[in-house]
């Protein structure tokens, strides 16, 4: 499957990334990427970016070397009402919004209470993708998720990252192989996230390809080939020119 498009990556602006904005772009350019999104934490995270970082992202280029950026963040769900840790009167500035649970971020309560957490969220109209869903940050009914998806117009990511062996998270694999199985039951897109913290990393979904294979998902369901498939779903309309 040939990948267009990352749309959940971070730089030395997040505090505990390595590499730069012009460097990412490289290592995107290099893998033949024409979209690449650049997502800072959003403020709750230890050492990420002020907020005043995001309000000067009109200095960034649109395109490096041949390759469309992004402007996001991902942003924090920090407690059950769904409510996120970037003021809304940000959100014009970016070109989409990525949103999750990070376990250092978020007050959590039981499965019920965090999955009515992301709904909530979900029915933002900014927030465009739903980040690890199914890493196991909170305690989750992926299948609530999935239903909701098309509704809200938000894509929930199958991300690379949180299957990563050294950070042993035992419930991952098997999380990531029942959200792959519900969206194909239905035939909810979805897609596939670096959320590379290095250059190297981007458009790496090495860890991913076993569980698309294993539950035969269909490949028109991904949207990282196509940026037309992620404007359909999300109703935005992100286009390669400036």
């Amino acid at each position: 499957m040939k990948i267009a498009l990352d749309l959940h990556t971070h730089t030395i602006a997040s505090g505990h990334a390595y590499s730069t904005i012009q460097e990412m772009a490289q290592a995107a350019a290099e893998k033949n990427l024409k979209f690449l999104g650049i997502t800072e934490h959003g403020p709750l995270v230890p050492g990420a970016p002020d907020p005043i970082y995001f309000r000067n992202l009109y200095c960034i280029p649109k395109i490096i070397y041949g390759v469309r950026i992004l402007h996001g963040a991902e942003l924090n769900i920090k407690n059950l009402e769904g409510q996120l840790d970037l003021d809304e009167s940000y959100y014009s500035r970016f070109d989409h919004v990525v949103a999750g649970i990070h376990k250092m971020c978020f007050c959590g309560g039981n499965r019920i209470q965090n999955t009515e957490a992301v709904l909530a969220t979900m029915h933002n109209k900014r927030v465009n993708i739903i980040s690890h869903p199914a890493d196991g940050a909170a305690d989750l009914c992926l299948e609530e998720l999935v239903k909701h998806a098309t509704e809200t117009k938000t894509l929930l990511e199958v991300n690379n990252s949180s299957l990563n062996p050294i950070r042993k998270n035992p419930v991952a694999r098997a999380n990531n192989i029942e959200l792959l199985k519900l969206c194909k039951k239905m035939d909810v897109p979805v897609i596939l996230g670096s959320d590379a913290h290095i250059s190297f990393s981007i458009a790496d979904y090495e860890r991913l390809w076993p569980l698309i294979e294993e539950t035969n998902f269909p490949h028109e369901l991904i949207v990282n080939d196509q940026i037309q498939k992620f404007n359909a779903f999300t109703g935005l309309n992100i286009i390669y020119e400036t």
